[in-house]
């Protein structure tokens, strides 16, 4: 910034282990979107390392990254980014398609998700016939239908009212529960005690990193 150089992510040291529900949070500027960007394999940085499963993407190249988004990494959105021509049995099914999977294969295992967020029965319409909450909640089933190593979340309940955002927390919890790791970008407290690690980042440092329960503490 003009003369001034900013450090989005300064020094940060973080290590997250496979089954944790993890929340990051954090202001505005704080430095958690360019993290969520590396850890999402988004973007690389500019020095140090980041290794997802032992891999260290910080030299991939933009082919490279895309195959470790698709393969490992299920996102959800705060604006679900559905497709809105397609039906949502469509929608889940695209990371597969991109994969590569059999069309049966694909139509199959994204069925699955969605039975597992209980929109099994609306397969056919199209995300404009939903609610925001039943939106996420497909966007939730995409992420899933890939059987990624890590859900990454970023500002999932953003676009919802108080009584939705519960019930969207309340399947990442409970798919965390089932073994997948996941990883919620923030910026409200409420939403990051509903994880079991809090990370919270304040000008491109780490200035928390402990248990929900001594966060909450400290607010």
């Amino acid at each position: 910034m003009g003369s001034e150089e900013v450090h989005a992510n300064d020094g940060i040291s973080v290590n997250i282990y496979k089954g944790e529900f993890v929340a990051i949070v954090g202001k505005s500027g704080s430095g958690k979107s360019t993290l969520m960007n590396i850890i999402g394999a988004l973007d690389v940085p500019t020095s140090g390392k980041y290794l997802i499963s032992g891999q260290d993407t910080s030299s991939m190249k933009d082919d490279e990254l895309a195959a470790i988004r698709n393969k490992k990494i299920g996102f959800v959105f705060q604006q679900y980014n559905l497709l809105p021509k397609d039906n949502l049995l469509d929608n889940v099914c695209l990371p597969l398609l991109y994969a590569g999977v059999p069309k049966a294969e694909q139509k199959e295992r994204a069925m699955k998700q969605l039975e597992r967020v209980g929109l099994a029965d609306k397969w056919m319409q199209k995300p404009a016939q939903l609610s925001g909450g039943q939106q996420q909640r497909v966007s939730i089933a995409r992420a899933l239908a890939g059987d990624p190593e890590l859900i990454l979340a970023d500002e999932p309940t953003g676009a919802l009212d108080s009584k939705t955002s519960k019930q969207v927390l309340g399947f990442l919890k409970e798919i965390n529960e089932d073994g997948n790791t996941v990883v919620m970008i923030t910026h409200d407290n409420s939403i990051a005690l509903e994880a079991k690690r809090i990370i919270r980042i304040s000008d491109g440092k780490v200035v928390y990193d402990g248990t929900a329960e001594d966060y909450a503490k400290l607010i």
